[in-house]
């Protein structure tokens, strides 16, 4: 038989995210590739999910979520930001905020249309749109001279919309490279979308950990965006949960509604028993979500500390996971090269930010290296990287 796999999937093969943890199991290498934590979230959380479990909330919750995590979802987000969301046709709760961001763009994106996308940007954005037989219009975040941190030119930004141009994606804070847009990237994102009527879908999934006092701004508080933008995240980063893939879409009624027609067709529903223990968590644990938040900006400055001093030009990270490193101080240039070599070499795995990109040249010589470990990994982490750097040098 020919290759069953339809032509526009199947330049996608294995993540590198799976790639790389094989490997390092394979070599017992300190895994810093894949941006999950080593440690669970709160007490209260996981006892509250195994209570509902064994008092029954076991079979499908309703297709849209249950009330009570749709209602917990839309306090926090006027609480937070001053959005006012209907629980009822205003939150939609999918399967992992990917779960979220598959159903909006195959819901948003006709065959054609085209897709503006920030890279490097998250694996899952560039398979869904091929799936939706959509085109991507890459938009590159760069290091900028002065400050260190990644932006975007506004110009490029212009450039990339036609007049086939349907979403623009947005991830903020932002994975892998660690921006927090402000407020004046933020509105030249807005004003395209209000002067192109484009639909923003945005991947909030990291919206509470941010470091050094940076806030998170959803793109629809600004003005005109609340009507045209589809909001994204999810409980795995938010309480260390990763694995209970539950998230939540939110906006104005049709593009929820959308989503939801969508959704309804892939996974139908969540596991009912988690949202019921992810809407207690909301309520309770607001101290424990600030604690995870300056463990984990402590985490970032000791492996950021520890990088610079094995020779990476490390760049500044102001939210969610990961460090972006420059490996060319070390005499190196291809990055995925130096990833697949350094579990074997060093005993430590990272992930290539160039599978991030479609303008591979823009981050080849860079890796992504995720601190949201416990303190003593890190620092194994370091002590493998100073040895194979010595024995380099």
């Amino acid at each position: 038989m020919d290759e069953p796999l339809i032509e526009r999937m199947r330049s996608y093969g294995e993540t590198i995210f799976a790639e790389m943890t094989r490997l390092a199991t394979e070599t017992k290498s300190v895994n810093l590739g894949q941006g999950f934590p080593d440690t669970d979230g709160p007490r209260s959380l996981l006892e509250g999910a195994n209570r509902y479990v064994l008092e029954g909330v076991n079979q499908y919750p309703p297709g849209p979520g249950r009330p009570e995590l749709r209602e917990a979802v839309a306090r926090y987000r006027s609480r937070r930001h001053g959005i006012d969301l209907d629980p009822e046709t205003q939150v939609y709760i999918t399967v992992g905020a990917t779960g979220g961001i598959a159903a909006s763009l195959l819901s948003l994106v006709e065959p054609g249309d085209e897709v503006v996308v920030f890279e490097p940007m998250y694996d899952s954005y560039a398979a869904v749109i091929s799936l939706a037989g959509g085109v991507r219009k890459p938009v590159p975040l760069r290091r900028d001279d002065t400050t260190g941190r990644f932006t975007f030119d506004p110009a490029e930004l212009n450039a990339a919309v036609g007049p086939r141009t349907r979403v623009v994606m947005v991830n903020t804070p932002h994975n892998p490279t660690g921006a927090v847009f402000d407020a004046s990237e933020l509105e030249e994102i807005a004003k395209v979308c209000r002067e192109h009527d484009l639909i923003a879908v945005t991947d909030e999934v990291y919206e509470f950990l941010t470091f050094d006092g940076a806030p998170h701004v959803p793109l629809a508080t600004l003005p005109g965006m609340a009507e045209r933008t589809l909001s994204i995240s999810s409980v795995g980063k938010t309480f260390a949960v990763t694995g209970w893939k539950t998230g939540w879409v939110m906006g104005p009624e049709p593009l929820v509604r959308a989503a939801r027609t969508v959704n309804q067709f892939l996974t139908f529903s969540a596991n009912g028993a988690l949202q019921m223990a992810i809407a207690d968590a909301f309520e309770n644990e607001e101290k424990w979500v600030e604690q995870q938040r300056d463990a984990l900006q402590r985490k970032r400055d000791r492996l950021a500390e520890g990088l610079v001093e094995t020779g990476f030009d490390v760049r500044p990270c102001e939210g969610t996971y990961f460090l972006m490193a420059d490996i060319r101080p070390l005499g190196y240039s291809d990055g995925e090269d130096l990833a697949r070599a350094l579990p074997r070499e060093a005993g430590v795995a990272a992930v290539p930010a160039k599978v991030f990109y479609d303008h591979e040249e823009e981050g080849a010589h860079l890796l992504r290296f995720a601190f949201c470990k416990q303190d003593e990994v890190l620092d194994e982490a370091v002590a493998r990287l100073r040895r194979w750097h010595s024995d380099r040098t």
